[in-house]
Parts: C-alpha cells; structure tokens; sequence
C-alpha cells in the first residue's frame, strides 16, 4: 500500500495545511516496511525532469502522476476541482496486436509465493548495427508455476557475474545473463522510458522503447538470440501505433 496523503492525525484537521506540511507530518507517522510505503515523489519546476518521472510511473505500471501545488494555499479541497493538483495521465493505448521475440540478459529473484525463484526476467532487441542487445522490458507476468520451477534450469547454463559486453543496459539485474535464450512476448502496448536503452534518443531525447504490461507467452527454442526482434522493428512497430492513436484523436493529439 503506498500512502500519498494525510488529512487527520491525533485530533487535529490538517486538510488546512499546505501540502509539504502534510507530507512531513505523514512521514513522521508512518513506519515504512515491506507492505506499507509513502509513494513516490520528487519536487521540480522543470518540465523535462516532470516528463522523465511521469515516463518512468508509465514505465512501471502505472496510469500516470498527479501534479500537485505547493505554494502556502495548496490545501486539500475534497471534491473540488482546479488548479491545486491535476491528473497527468496517458489518455491513449493502442493495443500490441503483434508478439516481439526477445533475449533474456538477466533475472530478478521473486518475492513473496516466489521468494527462492526468480520472479522476473530482463528482456533486451537485437540491434544488427551495433550487435548488442538493447533492453526492452522486465517481464514478470504469464509464466505458470511450472515455468518459474524450469527458469533456474534454463538460465543456469548461462549465468555470468558480469554484464554480458554485448548487452547494453541502464538497469541492474540480481543475475546477468549471457544472451541465449528467447522468449515471445506480448503487452498492452508499446511506450517510452527513459530506463531501457531499446531506441533510446530515436523517438524523443533521453527514453526508449519498452513494452507496458509485458507478458510472457513461450520460449522460442526454434531462434538464437540474433534472430530475435530488432530494435529498428520496434521503433517501426512504435511509429506506427503512434499513426494509428492519431488517426482515431487528431483534434486531441495535435
């Protein structure tokens, strides 16, 4: 559970407080474990560093951020509609209708029902120009009990203590991982982050190309890890989602 605000504690209405005043008082009762934390947040009045935040709540999951005031007047208004804070959200998806194939380059280790396994695997493109493989996602959903039981096995013979030098990645696995193994994927839909390196810089300065929502679907025994999707494909594949949203929403879009 992430907690984002408070507006009652020991007897006192605090709705009438600026909003750093509330989050101080929430910080200093809440004790923060495993199941309980404060959500995110970072303080800016630059317009990239908000869009890099926003990229990355995309990124993990989530509909967007809410933007909020923290002059001395940003009270809490239940109910209210304005200025004081605001939904920044993605307002469009476009469904993946085709699958990727893409190459294992690490592993997570699970939590919870999954703690001992591995829980989730860092997936990277083939980029042909450079020969690396260039991160795409964390993939961590569609696999059956019988298939997380199997990864170990699968991964084991490639298990290195270092990154691969062929793979190119910003994130840091629990394990790395030779790139070998590819796994079909699907996802709700193509978007950028500013964490995978899969086009970074092509679309927009500073992101690439990730998958929201990835899943799992089978491993590709059938494909070495250069046969799998290209980073070139994915940015065609991302182009032209980006034609099909405004096409339905051009009023909206331009």
């Amino acid at each position: 559970m992430y907690l984002f605000d408070i507006l009652y504690s020991d007897g006192e209405d605090l709705t009438l407080l600026p909003i750093l005043k509330r989050r101080e008082i929430l910080r200093n009762v809440v004790n923060e474990s495993d199941n309980l934390r404060l959500s995110d947040h970072i303080i800016t009045d630059d317009p990239e560093e908000l869009e890099k935040f926003f990229l990355r709540a995309i990124d993990s999951g989530c509909e967007g951020v809410v933007v909020k005031a923290i002059h001395d007047q940003a009270i809490y208004q239940a109910g209210a509609r304005g200025w004081l804070w605001i939904k920044y959200k993605r307002d469009y998806k476009s469904e993946m209708t085709d699958t990727v194939d893409l190459v294992v380059v690490g592993a997570f280790y699970g939590r919870g029902r999954r703690g001992g396994k591995y829980g989730a695997l860092l997936m990277a493109a083939y980029d042909p120009e450079t020969d690396t493989f260039k991160t795409v996602c964390k993939v961590g959903s569609g696999f059956t009990d019988e298939d997380l039981d199997k990864i170990p096995l699968l991964l084991q013979p490639y298990i290195i203590s270092h990154k691969h030098p062929r793979v190119d990645s910003e994130i840091e696995p629990d394990v790395w991982v030779t790139p070998a193994l590819v796994a079909e994927i699907i996802g709700a839909e193509l978007t950028l982050s500013p964490l995978h390196t899969c086009g970074k810089g092509i679309i927009k300065p500073g992101v690439g190309i990730s998958i929201r929502f990835p899943r799992f679907i089978r491993w590709r025994d059938d494909k070495g890890a250069e046969d799998a999707t290209t980073v070139k494909e994915l940015i065609e594949m991302y182009k032209r989602q980006l034609r099909i949203v405004e096409e339905k929403s051009p009023e909206v879009i331009t």
